[in-house]
């Protein structure tokens, strides 16, 4: 399976994002992916609340959505975008939602990030995504041609029960598209990805935002693709841009032979405290 990850410093304009989206899709199929991966947040980028509420919108209107259903029947490629920024329809909280299109532009899965993002960092780095969004609830696996893809978003990478859950229903790759801190991102993004990889005996692609946006921010990058042993097929490094790789996928049947930890697995329904 040939896939390609964009790379990307989004901004503040859902419009000059969406024109970059597309041209990744027409690239990517151009390079013979079938499949694209965007990293989270990848319609809008913007901290400033305020300004960001004059743009937004709900599923059934956001002009970024739309044009990637449009750039994927054109192209006839599947497409993970990593995540919006989209406003609840039903007029509480904004959701971080990532999607899944197939060939024909049509909407196959839908996730909503499930752990928010609320932290104080050491370099005085404040976030409180649970002030903004509304947290999904249910983990989301969808079969394509090729294999069984799990969704996830960016911090839900330090939670490895969802990716149990997902492996443990059938995912063979799993999706973590993300806009890492610098901090976090120097310090723990190489090793948790690998991490689950390992654990989960399942492919792990994770489109990232890289570099200094226009709200101020800056992102890790270094986009990744890790097979089930825990090997780093690909690192983009911090320059933004579309890469590609290739997911042998006859090695998920020999790295789950050799250390058959899904089939290991084990509920622990109790604790003793000596």
């Amino acid at each position: 399976m040939r896939i390609a990850l964009l790379q990307m410093t989004s901004g503040i304009d859902p419009a000059a994002n969406a024109r970059a989206l597309v041209a990744a899709v027409r690239d990517a199929a151009a390079g013979g992916a079938q499949m694209l991966f965007t990293p989270e947040m990848s319609g809008c980028l913007d901290r400033d609340r305020d300004r960001s509420a004059a743009v937004l919108a709900t599923e059934e209107e956001d002009m970024v959505l739309a044009a990637m259903r449009e750039a994927a029947r054109t192209h006839g490629l599947w497409v993970h975008l990593g995540s919006l920024a989209l406003c609840d329809s039903a007029g509480g909280k904004r959701r971080n939602r990532g999607f899944l299109m197939d060939a024909d532009g049509a909407a196959r899965a839908r996730y909503d990030k499930i752990h928010l993002f609320d932290v104080d960092l050491p370099t005085g780095e404040s976030w409180r995504e649970s002030s903004v969004y509304a947290g999904g609830e249910q983990a989301v696996l969808v079969a394509t041609p090729w294999a069984t893809l799990g969704l996830s978003i960016c911090y839900d990478l330090r939670f490895p029960a969802l990716y149990q859950t997902l492996s443990g229903a059938g995912a063979e790759i799993v999706a973590v598209p993300a806009a890492f801190t610098v901090p976090t991102g120097e310090a723990h993004w190489h090793v948790l990805l690998r991490a689950r990889a390992i654990e989960c005996a399942c492919f792990v692609v994770a489109a990232a935002q890289t570099g200094t946006h226009e709200d101020g921010r800056q992102t890790y990058g270094h986009s990744l693709v890790v097979d089930p042993w825990g090997r780093v097929l690909l690192d983009a490094g911090e320059a933004p841009g579309l890469f590609f790789a290739d997911l042998p996928l006859d090695r998920l049947a020999d790295v789950r032979a050799r250390i058959p930890v899904l089939a290991h697995r084990k509920e622990i329904e109790s604790i003793v405290s000596a």
